[in-house]
């Protein structure tokens, strides 16, 4: 899923819905006792000053938390929300289009707004020991206050850039590679950024194909944005095949084609306990299940898309897997179980437990 000046940020069919944060100086010490049990942590105060001191920050509450703690085995996991943005444009972004009335009636058979779509962005972190791993890194720190977190969340829960040690990079779209570039520079200067041969050859290519995509945004903005980053990225990228593991099997890749050439997913293990990142495979928590044929138009292979969603999640229904969803409601935790002839997202119950 693609958000950007290149991606449709500044396109009149995205626009942001404010998500309140407080400054978190006030809530230094809930913080750092929250930061060692399972819980929540507020939301971040609006990065926008750091960037531009000129930028207007909006107000925000301290009600609305963005960081959560949980447990993948004896992993410490954390899912920090990079921010909300709505598209205003309905289910316009959805295809095919003659199901577009069919989706709309999912949305408000639950209860769902239909005036626009919330775009939800989780990053998911992990540390074992010294190893501290990043599942994609949002938009980075922009003027917009409503996205680009991830900095904050970090510093929250008591990991600076340079200690994060391993990045997965699922695809070029800029809510998944921006927050890797800094300045100009790779943002977690000690990381080794890993991603799928196949993605960065697509983006590397003479003239990447996006021939199925129904996009309409800047294509060759979008292309020229991800090329950038990845130039930058250059010295810390390692490239991967479907299958490869890294750290003694505690991560493993899995190929997961039709939203980008090299889209991945990945399967984080810690003895029986496991957690499986479907990235973009979905992006609405009730479209997609409802009806798996359903997809956005930022996918650039439509049909392979399809495909690859039928495939991964007729398995996680099977298995009931606990799983996380990079564009589902936050926190993004959760099972795929059947539902009559469909499927359905069950979200995880937020816990607290110490």
């Amino acid at each position: 899923m693609a958000v950007s000046s290149s991606f449709g940020i500044s396109s009149p069919a995205v626009t942001t819905f404010p998500m309140p944060s407080p400054s978190s100086s006030s809530r230094r010490q809930f913080l750092k006792t929250s930061a060692s049990v399972a819980g929540i942590t507020a939301l971040p105060r609006a990065l926008a000053a750091q960037e531009n001191p000129a930028a207007p920050v909006k107000a925000r509450s301290p009600n609305n938390p963005f960081v959560y703690r949980f447990n993948i085995g004896g992993f410490e996991a954390w899912s920090i929300s990079d921010g909300h943005l709505l598209f205003n444009d309905r289910v316009d972004k959805m295809w095919p289009p003659e199901k577009r009335e069919d989706m709309k009636q999912e949305l408000i058979a639950h209860g769902e707004r239909t005036d626009g779509i919330p775009l939800y962005v989780n990053l998911l972190v992990v540390r074992n020991g010294r190893e501290v791993v990043l599942f994609d890194s949002g938009f980075g720190q922009r003027p917009n206050p409503n996205i680009g977190w991830l900095a904050e969340g970090l510093k929250l829960i008591g990991i600076s850039p340079d200690q994060v040690t391993q990045s997965i990079l699922s695809h070029g779209h800029a809510d998944h590679i921006a927050g890797f570039v800094d300045g100009g520079k790779p943002a977690f200067p000690n990381s080794a950024i890993r991603v799928l041969k196949a993605e960065v050859d697509f983006w590397q290519s003479a003239q990447p194909d996006f021939s199925k995509s129904h996009r309409r945004d800047n294509i060759p903005n979008l292309i020229k944005s991800a090329r950038n980053a990845l130039d930058i990225l250059k010295p810390n990228l390692q490239l991967h095949k479907d299958g490869d593991q890294i750290l003694n099997g505690a991560i493993t890749f899995e190929a997961a084609p039709g939203h980008t050439d090299g889209h991945c997913v990945l399967r984080i293990t810690d003895g029986k306990e496991s957690l499986f990142h479907f990235m973009d495979v979905a992006h609405n928590h009730l479209l997609m299940f409802k009806d798996p044929t359903w997809f956005i138009e930022f996918d650039h292979l439509p049909e392979v898309a399809v495909a690859t969603r039928r495939r991964i999640f007729r398995r996680l229904a099977a298995t009931r897997e606990r799983a996380y969803g990079f564009h589902l409601p936050w926190p993004g935790i959760g099972r795929i179980l059947p539902d009559g002839d469909a499927l359905r997202w069950e979200g995880e119950r937020w816990s607290w437990g110490s």
